[in-house]
């Protein structure tokens, strides 16, 4: 078995013992709920009992919870997924410090802007969205919200965007960073939502209204968490986070609640018919099937990309039922997506991982 192979390997059967890690009898209280009466089970769940990390201890706290297997910063704002990012920071020699470019020194950044909260406690130090993250990016990045660039006005070099948004609903500036790590922030933003709940009416953000996120920004957040599924950095920092502040993240625990509280994107109406959508073997290394069955009258499209957006494959689809075999010898080891699209709009989205 190779190095690589070992590698993806364990990534893909770790989830299932690391998810025992969720203390016996946490959620208790939240099983069997829906809606409002699930979202406020589990803001006492996760509210109850925690512990506060100082904003001077978040340097030392990144270097257990934002640490790359090569001992480097995981920084989401520079990394590049089986790729080889622009530039890495050292832990604590890397501390910002003044900067004028990327890679000069790595901050604290408050992915839901501080500002949004009037810099109050516990929210400015919480580590479920705190992260450690370029000086220079972040100062770009500012308190403008995520979102999804139409036409950029700067770019990082790992592929993060500044620029206005094109996402129905919202035309103000925004910050998107790379499809790896969207479900990420919309897990820390969705935890946001219900941790703080209580004073999400008190905050200030194009984002929120009224206590709650406005139409566009639940629609980006859903789309987030359907598109870039839980990945193993976020199970084990969820679980290094608990060791810390003494509360979890539920939708990194049971990322199904997402939908069972909000329900589904209203831009991805149809995305009741997410089971419909077979990919198989996954893991894969020579070949995958790719299947679908379902009843539209819309053109249907599948696509392959890779972590970059790039399309690899793509082929158009029966209306009802679909069936292919795609070779996967050609590519390169890793993570990719396979997505559904009806109408030429995004409807469904797996992630697949390519074995060598």
């Amino acid at each position: 078995m190779s190095k690589v192979l070992g590698f993806f390997l364990f990534l893909f059967f770790a989830v299932s013992s690391l998810f025992g890690q969720i203390p016996p009898g946490y959620y208790d209280s939240a099983e069997g709920l829906n809606g409002v009466a699930l979202k406020n089970a589990l803001h006492t769940i996760i509210s109850s009992g925690t512990t506060s990390v100082s904003y001077t201890n978040l340097w030392t706290a990144f270097e257990t919870t934002d640490k790359k297997l090569n001992g480097k910063v995981w920084d989401m704002y520079s990394d590049i997924p089986d790729g080889t990012p622009p530039y890495e920071f050292t832990f604590d020699t890397d501390q910002c410090g003044n900067y004028s470019g990327e890679g000069d020194c790595y901050n604290r950044e408050h992915s839901f802007p501080s500002s949004w909260f009037n810099d109050n406690s516990p929210m400015y130090s919480d580590l479920f969205h705190l992260y450690p993250t370029d000086g220079y990016v972040n100062n770009k990045r500012s308190n403008y919200p995520f979102g999804e660039v139409g036409s950029a006005s700067w770019t990082a070099q790992n592929g993060g965007k500044l620029g206005n948004s094109s996402f129905p609903g919202y035309t103000g500036v925004v910050f998107e960073p790379i499809d790896a790590y969207k479900g990420d922030f919309a897990r820390s933003y969705l935890y946001m939502s219900v941790r703080y709940s209580t004073n999400f009416s008190s905050f200030s953000s194009p984002m929120i209204s009224g206590g709650e996120y406005t139409t566009w920004a639940i629609n980006l957040l859903l789309q987030w968490h359907q598109l870039d599924t839980v990945s193993q950095k976020e199970i084990n920092r969820n679980n290094v986070v608990y060791g810390k502040q003494h509360n979890r993240n539920p939708f990194i625990d049971h990322p199904e609640w997402v939908n069972a509280i909000w329900g589904t994107s209203s831009v991805n109406e149809e995305s009741s018919s997410y089971a419909a959508f077979h990919v198989f073997p996954n893991p894969a290394s020579d070949v995958i099937s790719i299947s679908y069955s379902a009843d539209f009258s819309e053109s249907l499209l599948i696509t392959i990309t890779d972590l970059s957006g790039k399309v690899i494959w793509s082929k158009e689809a029966n209306a009802c039922n679909f069936q292919t075999e795609v070779e996967t010898n050609n590519f390169s080891a890793g993570f990719y997506f396979a997505s559904l699209s009806v109408d030429k709009k995004p409807l469904i989205t797996r992630k697949i991982i390519i074995l060598k």
